[in-house]
């Protein structure tokens, strides 16, 4: 009989010796999912700098001096926060989605799977990289918005909240989707095809007043464009929605993504032999 039997003999194989919840495994999973990003940050960090700088200036010079105002505000700044929340969704979600995917593919997903952590701890610990990256993408693009157009978050607060909220709901989204792909080019199809469209066609780039009646109803029912749209009311005070109901829904959809990733680790869907 082990030692730990021994010294406690109501203890059986299996049983849980970290309490409700293990701490140092989520601590460490949490770290290793923000260390893969942080190793390499200027494919993480920098380059979505550069590409949110691209975007200002080609959408600014081809239809900017044209455009004229957009809610009262000129179309540079009307734009800056849709680009900075796109930017940190499309990157909270490559950070969970890489991961999984990477581990499937070199077969190193159970050394993830095997360590006492909860379909909870999990689920938490990918997240954790996920936000962390997103928010450092955005106080990048932030920082470089104020540098260059001068733009100070009107409600600082409010902006972070939806920053926060934007980067665990793709990086729950990416969390199932890397569940589900098996390979490189099935993620690669499901980022082209679903991260994108829902990133760029939910208000970043436009009012979703100018659209056709039934674009405009489609949009409401996409929660990316109650994050994109909470975000421009954080930092430049205008918005389409109320920002607490977009607050509300954009919650909502979160919660239910990552119970079902919750539940999908549970059962070991796509992940277990």
């Amino acid at each position: 009989m082990s030692q730990t039997n021994l010294e406690n003999p109501s203890f059986h194989p299996g049983d849980r010796r970290f309490g409700a919840v293990n701490w140092l495994g989520l601590k460490t999973l949490a770290l290793r999912e923000t260390l893969r990003f942080l190793n390499v940050w200027t494919q993480t960090l920098l380059a979505p700098l550069v590409t949110a700088g691209l975007f200002m200036l080609i959408f600014t010079i081809a239809i900017g001096a044209r455009r004229g105002d957009v809610m009262g505000v000129d179309f540079a700044t009307f734009i800056a926060p849709g680009i900075l929340m796109m930017t940190v969704i499309q990157n909270a979600f490559a950070n969970t989605s890489s991961s999984l995917v990477i581990s499937k593919v070199q077969g190193n997903i159970v050394d993830t799977l095997m360590p006492p952590l909860s379909a909870f701890e999990l689920v938490v610990g990918y997240l954790a990289g996920g936000v962390a990256r997103g928010v450092l993408v955005a106080i990048a693009i932030g920082l470089g918005q104020w540098l260059v157009l001068g733009i100070v978050p009107a409600h600082p607060f409010v902006a972070l909240a939806f920053v926060i909220l934007g980067a665990a709901f793709l990086s729950a989204l990416g969390i199932l989707a890397g569940v589900i792909a098996n390979k490189f080019d099935q993620m690669a199809a499901i980022t082209n095809f679903i991260v994108t469209p829902l990133a760029f066609l939910s208000g970043t780039f436009y009012s979703v007043e100018a659209l056709p009646p039934v674009l405009y109803q489609i949009t409401h029912f996409n929660p990316v464009f109650y994050l994109i749209d909470g975000a421009r009311w954080g930092i430049i005070g205008v918005s389409d929605s109320a920002p607490l109901f977009g607050f509300t829904v954009a919650l909502g959809a979160t919660l239910a993504i990552c119970s079902l990733a919750w539940y999908w680790f549970k059962i070991g869907y796509r992940l277990k032999a």
